[in-house]
């Protein structure tokens, strides 16, 4: 598939949410400007994440595919399960659970994105205006059943899997049609809306923003259908409205976005020491704007070319990177020899 760099900047713009929200969780109860902010971007970044996943996910239940996702997803997912839960008990956190089907830090994406990659399988051969509302309505139901829960992500994979899904049939033609001049005004004006509407009004509780828990297990057993289907309108209408203003020129930045995954997989290093460490004790509106700054620049250091040699091997289990920084070093150290001996 032909890399759009309106596609990089959208990744890079939601993996720094995903860093950003995750920043600023322990403050969310402590400062109000951060928990009206914090529920805003988790009403919608994680949505959004994975359409554009699914986006990229045009090539499911070709033949040798599954094998090659497997490496590609749950080998790196066994790593750092393993990797987090010894680091957790080396910072001194003391909650920390080394089961395989208890995903730690954020690692449930990448059980879900494989099982989103099984399923796409059968649903892509229903048409979308059946498959789409099938999957919501799957999502809504999911809840009922008190067994899916946390475990295997087995929740959250029927809860997010209907962005999956759009984001599959999804063509960016369509997207670039969409941004307008009036229509960009008009998203920009719904994600002020939506986020005034949050900042005075009561709280969700985050059970709901994550969709890893029953409706059982949030004391909704009857109505919670009802008020995940809410939740699903008011992310669809904040996901295109976001995707409305991406830019589609080429920014500075927009080459990090072509390695969101490795900022994914390792920003739990940081931000969980910088918990642990009590490093996060803001108290002022204005602090947000600090945090933001930090999350910025661990997205950029994660993302820079450095990080993603040495970290390849684990995280995409190839090491193609370093071998061409060897031969470049290699290359460099000959030509100094040679210059040496001239002179």
């Amino acid at each position: 598939m032909k890399r759009e760099v309106y596609f990089d900047n959208a990744k890079l713009l939601f993996i720094f949410l995903v860093v950003f929200g995750h920043l600023i969780q322990p403050l969310k109860d402590n400062i109000e400007v951060v928990g009206a902010l914090y529920q805003w971007i988790y009403l919608f970044h994680m949505p959004i994440f994975i359409l554009v996943s699914g986006f990229f996910a045009k090539g499911a239940g070709d033949r040798g595919y599954i094998i090659k996702l497997a490496k590609r997803i749950l080998l790196p997912y066994f790593m750092f399960q393993v990797f987090y839960s010894v680091y957790f008990l080396t910072i001194g956190k003391s909650s920390w659970d080394q089961a395989v089907y208890d995903p730690q830090w954020g690692l449930w994406f990448l059980l879900s994105l494989f099982s989103w990659h099984m399923l796409l399988i059968g649903f892509k051969k229903i048409q979308p205006v059946i498959g789409i509302p099938l999957a919501f309505l799957i999502g809504i139901g999911a809840g009922y059943l008190p067994f899916i829960g946390p475990d295997f992500s087995l929740s959250r994979t029927f809860v997010f899997f209907p962005f999956f899904l759009i984001g599959y049939w999804l063509h960016s033609a369509q997207l670039y049609k969409w941004q307008t001049i009036p229509k960009k005004v008009t998203a920009a004006g719904l994600l002020f809306a939506v986020f005034a509407i949050t900042y005075v009004t009561p709280r969700i509780p985050v059970q709901w923003l994550f969709g890893s828990q029953s409706y059982n297990g949030m004391d909704v057993a009857m109505t919670g259908g009802l008020y995940r289907a809410l939740l699903y309108g008011v992310a669809l209408l904040m996901v295109f409205a976001v995707l409305m203003l991406i830019p589609r020129k080429s920014l500075g930045f927009s080459n990090l976005g072509q390695n969101t995954m490795y900022v994914y997989l390792l920003h739990g290093v940081i931000i969980q020491y910088a918990r642990e460490a009590n490093l996060l004790a803001v108290d002022q509106n204005l602090d947000v704007l600090g945090l933001a700054v930090i999350a910025a620049s661990i997205v950029w250091l994660l993302a820079s070319k450095w990080v993603v040699t040495f970290a390849q091997p684990i995280v995409e289990g190839k090491n193609d990177l370093m071998q061409t920084w060897l031969q470049e070093r290699r290359g460099r150290q000959k030509a100094y020899q040679m210059k040496e001996k001239s002179s």
